[in-house]
């Protein structure tokens, strides 16, 4: 175990948001206000904000509708007891979102929900974190802010912009790069990982449903600089 000092709640608060393909999400029950507590799929914005496809006809969707807040519990599904692995639940509102990047970034993490994403009853919601909480082990429980989990890029427009394009020439033209990248720098099971993600701080990698964060040694704002890191990562994964 990392003494404490080497520990990072940030890091791995961003690791488990990134990382984590469903959780359960909590909301309440209109007139008694019990909680309700469903298993849902998640992906995340480009800034790490989690987004979520639901059917109006499910009971949290109708819970969500009458009062927006929820709560939202998302664990790094380790091997052995779950309650030794590292968690994070994470507090604030959930509304209908009509942001067709949100959706885009959704369905690349989940492509076989794309059937269902055209239903009318279907649509995306995006939650907004007010506060966190994460659990990693003893000695690590850690209250934080949005600003510590999600990232900021109100100066990466231009990555923004590119991170569509970006992502399918690395699934395209460079797999195995993806796939040297979660073998030798993430320690992954060999398979046919593909990037989903790019923000300023990271890439994601998935194969089914396992996914991987892998950050950038510096912050990255434009294509330039994106594609001068990904070279970096991938010699780096060669030469191992």
């Amino acid at each position: 175990m990392k003494p404490d000092n080497a520990f990072d709640a940030r890091l791995a608060a961003k690791k488990l948001l990134r990382e984590g393909r469903s959780g359960a999400l909590a909301t309440l029950v209109p007139g008694s206000g019990d909680p309700y507590c469903s298993l849902v799929n998640v992906g995340t914005c480009v800034d790490g904000t989690p987004i979520f496809l639901l059917s109006k006809l499910a009971l949290h969707t109708k819970n969500i509708l009458a009062d927006k807040r929820v709560s939202l519990m998302l664990d790094e599904r380790k091997e052995g007891d779950p309650l030794e692995g590292a968690r994070v639940m994470l507090m604030g509102t959930c509304a209908k979102t009509s942001d067709t990047s949100a959706a885009r970034a959704y369905l690349r993490r989940h492509p076989e929900a794309e059937m269902f994403a055209s239903f009318t009853d279907f649509a995306f919601y995006r939650m907004e974190i007010e506060r966190a909480h994460l659990v990693a082990g003893f000695g690590r429980i850690v209250d934080l802010r949005p600003q510590d989990i999600l990232t900021g890029v109100s100066d990466a427009q231009a990555l923004i912009e590119a991170e569509a394009e970006a992502i399918l020439h690395m699934n395209n033209d460079h797999a195995d790069a993806c796939r040297l990248y979660a073998i030798k720098l993430l320690g992954a099971e060999d398979g046919e990982w593909r990037c989903v993600g790019i923000d300023p701080e990271g890439i994601e990698l998935q194969r089914g449903q396992m996914a991987l964060r892998l950050p950038f040694s510096q912050r990255i704002t434009a294509p330039g600089s994106l594609r001068a890191a990904l070279k970096q990562l991938a010699d780096g994964a060669r030469a191992k």
